[in-house]
């Protein structure tokens, strides 16, 4: 039953991008739970280069929240020492692949993301998504079973490469710190409004901003409306047909 869930959603990832237009878009996403209004929700954590936000781990690891950690192969590099300590807590954190150079998925001459370069051809977009597969494995001994392009955008082609890949891409239904650059209040607004099922996104790669303060506050507030958080690993996703939020 898992294998064929796994099979629908992402048959379903191929026929978006058979529809989609050329332009990237975003996957947005929801955890498939087994009633509705189950208060589970789960939390993702992009490492895409710079340091190591030890405030915020600290912090998860005191409250004993879960997170799936895409990291790069250039972050698993530069931070010894944020990848041991994540690698110390293994029933909290799952370190799956962010690519090798934090290149977005996006192929052509030319085509950029948020003013990222992508990737010229599909050999390119193979090689920065096993780039940090392997990056993963070396560091962890395990190797990734989902992937989170740079950007979180998505053109139709590099889509159908990444699947056929074997890897499941990880989408979201919350941005929780629109690339750490939020505010810790505009950061727990944000999480106020997590709902069953919700897939948020935030960063710990830069320790000087307010994500830190902004998750530990928001997600205290989830744990006392009686949220629970679960890596990706634990549960199936599902696409989401509403808007995402915010």
């Amino acid at each position: 039953m898992r294998r064929i869930a796994i099979l629908l959603v992402f048959g379903w990832l191929v026929s978006f991008a058979a529809r989609a237009s050329s332009r990237p878009v975003e996957v947005h996403q929801l955890l498939a739970l087994p009633q509705p209004e189950t208060k589970v929700a789960a939390l993702t954590l992009d490492a895409c280069g710079g340091g190591y936000d030890a405030k915020l781990i600290r912090f998860l690891v005191e409250e004993r929240i879960p997170a799936t950690v895409f990291a790069t192969r250039r972050w698993i590099a530069r931070n010894a020492e944020g990848v041991a300590i994540l690698r110390s807590h293994p029933e909290l954190f799952d370190i799956e692949d962010h690519g090798a150079n934090h290149v977005p998925a996006v192929i052509g001459l030319g085509r950029r993301v948020y003013g990222i370069a992508g990737n010229l051809d599909v050999a390119h977009l193979e090689s920065e998504v096993r780039g940090g597969a392997a990056a993963v494995e070396a560091a962890t001994g395990i190797a990734p079973h989902w992937y989170r392009a740079a950007t979180a955008e998505y053109d139709p082609q590099a889509l159908r490469v990444i699947v056929a890949m074997g890897y499941k891409v990880a989408g979201f239904s919350i941005n929780a710190d629109a690339g750490a650059t939020l505010k810790r209040e505009a950061i727990a607004a944000r999480l106020n409004a997590v709902g069953p099922g919700d897939i948020i996104i935030a960063h710990m790669n830069k320790p000087g901003s307010d994500t830190a303060e902004g998750l530990a506050s928001g997600l205290k507030s989830l744990r006392e409306r009686g949220f629970e958080f679960v890596m990706l690993r634990d549960m199936e996703v599902r696409p989401r047909a509403r808007a995402v939020t915010p």
